[in-house]
Order: structure tokens, then sequence, then C-alpha cells
């Protein structure tokens, strides 16, 4: 069951607004409700009063109990703007963008002990814990030790400064070895 609240023509940028959404995204009701109240922006007490309408309609009309309670959708659509005038030097008028926002929170009910915001970030960071150690192999296998001392200083700076002295110490030690398999080679031919 969902329950939703709107809050239409309301007199804040929908980009300063979308900061203020993004917060409280798949978060618990209640908790959601005190991040709105400590947050410093001015578009937390707009959002804020959605959130309650939504929390209110859920209660009120479908009978939800508030702990079971997530934001499910968040969401903040663009209004239309009021053009204002502002007078400048020799004549000239600027024009001032007075932007408006549609704010639209929607509640749902879902079991007490699976919030969404903890199971999906779960999810999220052992995705990119993976796809990281995928690259990080494939890369270690594609780049052969001629290649990687035989790098431009340029590709060289990506790197970390650890990684680089380190390359810069096998390229010296390859060189040496060189040096002294052609100084035994001359010595050998006298």
């Amino acid at each position: 069951m969902e329950a939703r609240a709107q809050a239409r023509y309301v007199r804040v940028t929908p980009m300063k607004a979308r900061r203020v959404i993004d917060l409280i995204r798949g978060l618990p009701a209640s908790e959601a409700q005190a991040v709105l109240q400590f947050a410093q922006q001015a578009a937390s007490e707009p959002v804020g009063k959605v959130l309650d309408s939504a929390i209110a309609n859920a209660r009120n009309n479908l009978n939800l109990e508030l702990s079971t309670l997530v934001v499910a959708e968040a969401y903040v659509d663009e209004g239309p703007t009021l053009k204002r005038f502002r007078p400048r030097a020799q004549g000239r008028a600027y024009r001032i963008r007075k932007r408006t926002s549609h704010i639209t929170v929607v509640v749902e009910s879902i079991e007490p002990n699976q919030p969404k915001k903890a199971a999906a970030s779960a999810k999220a960071s052992t995705s990119k814990a993976t796809a990281t150690k995928s690259t990080a192999t494939k890369a270690t296998a594609k780049a052969p030790a001629k290649a990687a001392a035989s790098k431009p200083a340029a590709a060289e700076s990506s790197t970390s400064k650890a990684e680089g002295t380190a390359k810069k110490a096998t390229a010296a030690k390859k060189s040496a070895t060189k040096k002294s398999a052609e100084a035994a080679g001359a010595a050998e031919k006298e």
C-alpha cells in the first residue's frame, strides 16, 4: 500500500529541492522526518511538509503504521517560471527567473526489518567491489613488463607515485643487466 502527497507551485528552485529530496529517498519515514528537521537547506521546510502530508495520508486513509512506512518515491518536477526584470546600466534590463517546483513524495508500507536504502546500498557496494577487482586483474594481465617500462611520462603520471617509482626501478635493473651482459660479452671477445 502506498500513499502520496504533492505540493505544486512551491517557490523554491527545482535544483535546490532535488538536493534535499536526495537525502530522504529510500529512508524510513520517521528517519526522513528527522533528517529534514535538521537539514540546513531552506528547501527542507516545504519538502518536510509534503512528507508529513504523505505520512498523514497513509495513517488516516489507509490505516498504516508509521514504523512500517518508507519513502518509496520522492521527486521534484519543474513548475512554471515567473519572469521579472531588473534594471541595469544604460537602460538595459536583465531577466530574473523565479523558478517554481512541484514536489511529490510517495510512502509505502513494508516489513519493519528490511529498510530499502540499506539493502540497496549493500547491493551497490558489492557490485562496485567486484567491478574494481575485475578491471584491476584485466589491466595487469594485458600490460606486459616491456610495455610498462616503455610508457611515456604523460601516461605514467596517471598512475600513483609508488607505482611509477616501482616501474622505474625495474626498468633501471633491466638496463643495468643489459649493460653488464654487453660488457661481459665485449670482455670475452678481447
